[in-house]
């Protein structure tokens, strides 16, 4: 149930023209949304501050979309609003500069989320950023660290995948509102997120994707977090926003270095040449946070100090040196059994790769799957670090 100051925060962050440093300013100076909602053009040209053109919004109260359908919005998506008043809403984010008046929150804030890092990269993401990504996720979830990410294709996607099935908690910002999903194949990960995190947004429920709302996104995902990490980006990324955003709010920043050919590692490389902290395991990364920080990451989580460092894995080190080489009989193994927790493609794609290795026409062939299907299920199998492509389209098994 939505309280009275709720609402009419929420009504005055639909009125188009103002923004979200003008209408705390407002209410300091009347003292309350109601207020402010029913000054009248008198009270208004008292304040010195204001522009014209705010005091023109503020009379005619234009609003960008209806009213009382925000509110069945809200009510229909089990929508909980936070504003910038409210005791839970998010620490980080409330020392940034133009904080949200309010998050819409699809799922759970909880005070652990405190402990939060910022995951980041390109939308076209090749394999090796995708599974760094994802890589880098589990760990942080399976240590207790909520990972915070943009819900976008390409690295996004794969960074709260590879939370959730770490068993830990993700936050999902959206450049859109939450009655809409975008992009569309993610329904299915929106209601694991709900489960395991939240879905986030500053916008009104049903805001479209525009290009102007990414930005205010990003100083979002930085703005949650204790620090911001961008995997794959290339020199115009929105990730490097995120990046700056994430240093001028005085956020850790950290690049994974890319492959030297590739475009996709040219905004990573030069952030690193910048400063940026460059960091190719877990332990980089953990390591450069405050260690009173890390000493507060909830007990349940392994302990840091005497775990194994779990290394990134870069692509050049899942393949053979020589372009033509194919696995020897010495590699042969006992058949393996899939690992729990698959789906039932990825069942039939992971039995369907034999010992030492198999092509990817033979597996095709064998599970009569579509090959684009198949590509996709290897994909994955990659990502969970359950299988290793080779040279040639040969894949092999990893446990």
């Amino acid at each position: 149930m939505l309280s009275p100051e709720t609402t009419n925060l929420i009504h005055l962050n639909l009125i188009q023209g103002i923004g979200s440093k003008t209408v705390p300013f407002l209410i300091d100076t009347l003292g309350s949304a109601e207020a402010v909602l029913n000054a009248t053009p008198q009270e208004l040209d008292r304040i010195e501050e204001l522009t014209p053109s705010i005091r023109k919004s503020l009379e005619n109260k234009k609003l960008g979309s209806p009213f009382e359908r925000e509110l069945e919005l809200i009510e229909e998506y089990d929508c909980r609003v936070v504003t910038l008043y409210d005791e839970d809403y998010p620490p980080l984010l409330k020392e940034i500069d133009t904080p949200p008046l309010l998050l819409y929150v699809r799922g759970e804030l909880i005070q652990e989320d405190a402990f939060s890092i910022a995951l980041v990269g390109s939308r076209e993401a090749k394999d090796y950023g995708r599974r760094v990504s994802y890589q880098l996720a589990y760990q942080l979830a399976q240590r207790g660290i909520t990972v915070t990410s943009g819900f976008a294709k390409g690295i996004d996607t794969c960074a709260h995948r590879g939370a959730l099935e770490g068993n830990g908690r993700t936050l999902a910002v959206m450049g859109n509102g939450l009655s809409v999903t975008y992009p569309s194949g993610n329904s299915e990960m929106e209601e694991k997120i709900i489960e395991s995190g939240a879905l986030i947004s500053e916008f009104p429920m049903s805001m479209k994707p525009r290009s102007e709302n990414f930005p205010r996104r990003n100083r979002i995902i930085s703005g949650l977090t204790l620090g911001t990490v961008v995997v794959e980006a290339s020199n115009r990324s929105g990730a490097l926003i995120t990046a700056r955003l994430a240093s001028e709010q005085g956020r850790e920043v950290f690049a994974v270095p890319g492959e030297i050919f590739s475009e996709l590692s040219t905004g990573t490389n030069k952030l690193i040449d910048n400063g940026a902290k460059l960091i190719s395991t877990i332990e980089d990364l953990l390591e450069s946070l405050p260690h009173h920080l890390i000493n507060q990451i909830p007990t349940g989580s392994p302990d840091l100090h005497t775990e194994k460092k779990p290394e990134i894995v870069h692509t050049s080190s899942l393949i053979n040196s020589e372009e033509n080489e194919t696995p020897t009989e010495e590699k042969v193994s006992t058949p393996t059994i899939p690992p729990p927790d698959l789906t039932d493609d990825e069942k039939s794609v992971f039995n369907a790769i034999e010992v030492p290795a198999s092509h990817i026409d033979t597996i095709v062939r064998t599970t009569q799957l579509p090959i684009n299907q198949v590509s996709g299920v290897l994909l994955m199998l990659e990502l969970k670090g359950i299988i290793q492509q080779l040279p040639g389209k040969q894949f092999t098994k990893d446990i």
